[in-house]
């Protein structure tokens, strides 16, 4: 059986795909020039993510059947990097840090989301610190027995996620979605995993032979006035409120319905939802007719 290599993109796609590199490099660029993150540090970064994508491509197609000698020169034919850089790249990395939900999150998801800890109105309560059910140590225990509620309710009260009423020995949420304040460590990790898998469901999404496996839609819309970007946020707030409120008490079950049935579970999901507005681009005045141009 012969060896396949992917394909290059056809001509008429290469304008288009010019078009939506410039449409994600810029916001990034934005990013990394704002933190000072100098270009060669990036280069070398966007290098080894094309070694790492080259490789599994050749996997994909070749799997075990190219020497190693052999799937050098492609993934450098492949990248147009040389061959000794490749090699270079091609060493493994530290292992990833874990990348699962933070016990913090967990603890504030379920407080914003639990039957057992929000009023009537489906508003979060505040909570006695210790105690029985409701309480915050029950809240905390609920999640983890591993970290001390004390240790979660002090870092969310660094986030600026939760307020203490000393007098009351209450807590209470100060914010209603998880933005940690002053924590860019934090917020650059959300950045990258939110973002990213939003890219990955896009990509897959396109490089797809068959139907699109993820689902990935907007809205979008020209001609709104600043005035009317609060009440849109207000309706993706709401409609976010409406998918926590049914989504982790699904993903919960589900979870446990894989445990008990004894199901191999080694699948991760992220469910997003997103807003952005901006001032859109002056459209170009028509330019008025002379009587000399009139038919």
């Amino acid at each position: 059986m012969s060896e396949t290599t992917p394909q290059a993109p056809a001509q008429q796609d290469v304008p288009a795909l010019q078009l939506a590199l410039n449409s994600l490099l810029e916001p990034l660029a934005r990013l990394l020039v704002a933190r000072g993150m100098p270009y060669a540090q990036v280069e070398e970064t966007l290098k080894r993510s094309y070694v790492r994508a080259a490789q599994e491509a050749v996997e994909q197609h070749a799997g075990d059947k190219v020497p190693a000698h052999r799937r050098t020169s492609r993934i450098s034919t492949m990248t147009g990097i040389n061959r000794r850089e490749v090699t270079r790249l091609s060493q493994p990395e530290p292992a990833d840090a874990d990348r699962r939900t933070s016990v913090v999150s967990e603890v504030f998801t379920r407080w914003i989301t639990h039957p057992d800890y929000r009023d009537a109105q489906r508003q979060p309560l505040p909570l006695p610190r210790l105690g029985e059910s409701p309480s915050f140590e029950s809240l905390a225990q609920g999640v983890t027995r591993d970290v001390h509620p004390r240790s979660i309710l002090d870092e969310l009260c660094r986030l600026g996620m939760t307020e203490i009423d000393e007098t009351r020995d209450q807590v209470r949420i100060a914010r209603s979605t998880f933005v940690p304040q002053g924590d860019q460590a934090r917020m650059l990790r959300f950045l990258g995993d939110n973002t990213g898998d939003h890219l990955r469901a896009a990509v897959s999404n396109v490089l797809s032979a068959g139907p699109p496996p993820h689902f990935e839609q907007s809205v979008f819309s020209d001609d709104l006035s600043a005035e009317a970007m609060p009440v849109i946020r207000a309706l993706v707030e709401r409609h976010w409120q409406m998918l926590l409120d049914e989504s982790i008490p699904l993903l919960e079950r589900l979870i446990e319905d894989d445990r008990r049935a004894g199901r191999l579970q080694n699948q991760r999901v992220r469910i997003g939802l997103f807003q952005y507005f901006e001032p859109q681009a002056p459209q170009p005045k028509a330019r008025p007719i002379s009587p000399k141009e009139h038919p």
